[in-house]
């Protein structure tokens, strides 16, 4: 990474980006919208939870992801047998009676949890330090994470039967909640043509761990002028029921609002997405642009909304 200056990195990460875009929709047919959001967690550092029907490709696009990008890739499926063990590791001892620590799948740069919603809360809990603190602790000792480190994590919506849903602490972790919805017309014909030969995609690396390392610093540097700061923390703070600044839609339909992580989330989402336009500051529009995706996980509706059928993303789109 030679770059002269940001304007140049700015330059190549726009460039990087196209090129993902391009080498993942040779697997990942449609999805453009998803693939996007997807994209500019990685860079500002984040996690996402893709939520879908099952068959949408959430995870071939993550295992398509984890290829163009040249990073380590772990699945990890959750059942409602699944320890915390499971994830992080244990120690064992071995011929000389000497704990030593194994492993976990949680070490690997991309942790793909699969249906996270059908384990318990107590192996839910496990990635929560992970995802925080980019580290796992064992039997009172801590062990580093190699970076870069995603969880993107995937929930089925309609079979709620012996599922766990995650917790508020634990959503919040999440900078992204992606639907994925169902493909159009012309989209699936494309599918189905596709998947249905002997062909196989070769999806070619366009960059590696050191380069989105350079990228995500690059998304912290951008400058972000006040009113858009103010724009962003504006927005979190309307959803929050019961305070000043509550706007009437949450006093009348939320039960729960976003907290501080929401804002921060707003801004680093608006500085890579306004990167990723060529622009090398974010303005509001970039904020709009990715504000359902930070904060429609981050909010509960009251009885009043479900009984009238408002969902979380009609009140949001009021709110703005």
């Amino acid at each position: 990474m030679n770059w002269r200056d940001d304007g140049e990195a700015a330059q190549a990460l726009n460039q990087s980006f196209a090129e993902l875009e391009k080498e993942i929709g040779k697997v990942v047919i449609g999805q453009q919208a998803v693939v996007r959001s997807l994209l500019i967690s990685i860079f500002s550092q984040g996690h996402s939870l893709l939520v879908g029907v099952p068959g949408l490709a959430k995870t071939l696009l993550i295992q398509t992801v984890s290829r163009a990008l040249d990073l380590s890739f772990n699945r990890i499926q959750f059942t409602p047998d699944l320890m915390p063990s499971d994830i992080v590791g244990s120690e064992t001892m071995d011929q000389n009676r000497n704990f030593k620590f194994m492993q976990g799948p949680i070490f690997a740069n991309i942790i793909l949890a699969d249906e996270i919603n059908r384990t318990p809360p107590k192996t839910q809990a496990a990635l929560l330090e992970s995802m925080q603190e980019y580290a796992v602790t064992v039997a009172g000792q801590k062990y580093p994470l190699e970076r870069p480190f995603f969880v993107l994590a995937t929930q089925n919506p309609i079979e709620q039967e012996g599922t766990y849903p995650l917790p508020e602490a634990q959503l919040d972790r999440f900078m992204f909640n992606l639907n994925v919805g169902y493909p159009s017309f012309e989209d699936e014909v494309r599918i189905v043509e596709a998947t249905t030969t002997d062909k196989i995609e070769d999806v070619r690396k366009v960059m590696g761990k050191q380069e989105i390392i350079a990228f995500q610093q690059l998304v912290r540097r951008v400058p972000v002028t006040r009113n858009v700061t103010e724009y962003a923390v504006r927005l979190a703070s309307k959803t929050r029921p019961g305070t000043d600044t509550a706007a009437p839609e949450a006093n009348q339909f939320l039960e729960w609002g976003a907290g501080p992580r929401a804002s921060q989330n707003l801004i680093l989402a608006a500085k890579c997405h306004s990167l990723m336009a060529g622009k090398f500051s974010p303005d509001i529009e970039d904020v709009r642009a990715i504000c359902l995706e930070v904060l429609r996980h981050r909010v509960v509706r009251n009885f009043k909304a479900e009984a009238e059928g408002h969902s979380v993303e009609d009140i949001i789109k009021r709110m703005l």
